[in-house]
């Protein structure tokens, strides 16, 4: 089993329970939904707001946790915290699933109670997809990852961690080895563009920082999100920085120190959800 099925193998177990915070009950049943469906013999229970919440947790111990990031009586990372208090040494997944996700991640508003957000703008198969990170972890065949890292000590440790999830990893030092990788490929019949996700640190020893390859990667080559998805590692933690990134294309941050669950799951999600179509468009 990899580390992350080890780690959540709990949901695997025969009866594990989930529990989802919504002020709306529309929405409660959808998510219940899409859980029910990646895990048919889990036991979904659906709260209204913290209270109701509090009292399911005091009933026993949860498994995986969605929230909205506005409740009735608070906001989603309070109710992490009321999630994190009550299991105590135990890991459980807290997902803010939220209409405005991305602009409180460009806010950088979550915070470390909160193990991952959801755009509910992305649609429901990627909601299923996203859930299906955490439960179900599965390699995605043949997927490539073009890696920037000038630090040999983190780029060798960081390739083990991607590797290990059955992912090809071009290793290169520099955005520039990276911008020559990638123009090899432009005007390709088949559409391919080199790789397909794009994981850069933003400090880079060349003349060209992680930012700037983000830059040239959207605005020269002109490779939406979904075309080619971009990670960001960086060790900054000032928050306007942060947002800047993300303002500028980039899918998602990966924070310094690197979390080997957290840094998987992310690059895993990126790769299911570029490969689903746009939401409100037809499957090919």
């Amino acid at each position: 089993a990899s580390f992350m099925a080890r780690e959540l193998r709990h949901l695997s177990s025969d009866a594990p329970r989930g529990m989802v915070v919504d002020g709306s009950k529309l929405v409660r049943k959808l998510i219940g939904d899409t859980l029910l469906r990646e895990l048919p013999n889990a036991q979904v229970i659906g709260c209204s707001d913290i209270a109701e919440a509090r009292a399911v947790l005091a009933d026993g111990a949860v498994d995986l946790v969605t929230t909205a990031l506005v409740l009735p009586d608070g906001d989603g990372l309070a109710l992490a915290r009321v999630v994190r208090e009550a299991a105590g040494q135990s890991y459980v997944p807290i997902i803010v699933v939220s209409g405005s996700a991305q602009e409180a991640l460009e806010a950088r508003a979550f915070t470390e109670d909160v193990t991952d957000y959801f755009d509910k703008s992305l649609g429901h198969g990627a909601l299923a997809a996203f859930i299906r990170g955490y439960v179900q972890p599965a390699p995605i065949e043949n997927a490539r990852v073009l890696y920037v890292e000038d630090s040999r000590v983190v780029a060798v440790a960081t390739k083990r961690m991607l590797e290990r999830q059955g992912l090809q990893v071009l290793h290169v030092i520099s955005a520039e080895d990276a911008l020559e990788h990638l123009h090899r490929f432009i005007g390709r019949s088949d559409g391919d563009v080199g790789a397909d996700l794009l994981l850069s640190d933003v400090y880079l020893k060349g003349q060209l920082s992680g930012r700037e390859l983000l830059n040239q990667v959207r605005s020269v080559f002109r490779y939406g999100k979904r075309r080619l998805p971009v990670l960001v590692m960086t060790g900054d933690d000032n928050r306007d920085n942060q947002a800047a990134l993300l303002r500028e294309g980039a899918n998602d941050l990966v924070l310094k120190p690197i979390e080997e669950r957290l840094l998987v799951t992310k690059v895993l999600f990126q790769l299911r959800l570029s490969k689903l179509p746009e939401p409100g468009t037809r499957p090919a």
